[in-house]
């Protein structure tokens, strides 16, 4: 398990925040035809890196990521269907449904290959594009994330029902760790203001009758996992399973964390992710 270097306290401003207000590269915001058309946050150049939000996000989860990770790479950040600002979707969701829209997005981006980074729901879904299109992967990072909803107990199982239509305060501080910077909460709560709510609902159902145990042990391609130690949605002994399973995988826990690492750390995030992706992408040119 690699252990991070120690960097700022909550209280310091992160790099991300200097470079826009410095004025960086900009954001520029594309949306991905045809229906349900997709929202996505666009910075930089060079090989791509997708990041994908959990169940209660959006785009913005990842706007302290985008210009730090946009000094080496083309870094975007999507809306899934039925989030943020992209479109609504009529019937029910089918998880495959997201696997399709983030090759719509490569397409777009005109990436044959890319790095996907996924929260929580995020991870579930680049799981799932890693297990049927590892040749579209470069890498793969999975953060708070689970092997499937198999490898849950029923009384888990009903709490994540129970706590994703819950939102209450103390709901939302339950996602944070004790060592979450300034703001965080704030941040957590505008993007829980954003949520449609009749997708939200179809995105919690589907999860729970649809995101079986997945056969993880077949997955080929460069991983990260990243795990809170304070995470009380998916236990820390989940993101050791995962690590455990995935031939290769690399394994890092932030202490002090819970279910939104990069919200609540950014800067301790960024130092795990960054330097692996710049790893492969290094081995990929040897």
């Amino acid at each position: 398990m690699f252990q991070l270097p120690e960097t700022g306290s909550g209280g310091t401003r992160h790099r991300g925040e200097d470079f826009r207000r410095k004025g960086g590269v900009g954001v520029e915001t594309i949306f991905v035809e045809p229906a349900p058309r997709l929202a996505v946050s666009v910075e930089g150049s060079g090989p791509l890196v997708l990041f994908l939000h959990g169940i209660r996000g959006n785009r913005r989860n990842w706007n302290l990521q985008l210009p730090v990770f946009a000094q080496h790479f083309r870094a975007a950040a999507w809306d899934a269907r039925g989030y943020g600002d992209s479109d609504d979707y009529e019937g029910p969701l089918h998880f495959e449904h997201f696997t399709g829209d983030v090759l719509r997005v490569a397409e777009r981006l005109k990436a044959d290959k890319l790095h996907l980074v996924g929260l929580s729901m995020g991870g579930r879904i680049a799981r799932n594009v890693a297990l049927h299109y590892p040749e579209r992967l470069h890498s793969l990072t999975l953060i708070n994330s689970t092997p499937g909803f198999d490898s849950l107990s029923t009384d888990q199982v009903r709490r994540f029902v129970v706590e994703r239509k819950t939102r209450t305060a103390d709901s939302v501080r339950q996602l944070l760790g004790s060592r979450a910077r300034p703001g965080a909460y704030e941040e957590l709560t505008e993007s829980i203001s954003r949520l449609h709510e009749k997708s939200y609902l179809k995105t919690v159902e589907a999860s729970v009758a649809q995101d079986r145990a997945a056969p993880i042990e077949a997955i080929r391609v460069p991983t990260l996992i990243i795990g809170g130690d304070e995470d009380t949605v998916y236990p820390p002994e989940l993101a050791q399973e995962m690590a455990r399973r995935i031939p290769g995988a690399q394994l890092v826990m932030m202490e002090g964390a819970g279910h939104l690492v990069n919200l609540e750390q950014p800067e301790r995030f960024d130092a795990a992710v960054l330097p692996f992706l710049l790893r492969n992408q290094k081995e990929l040119r040897t």
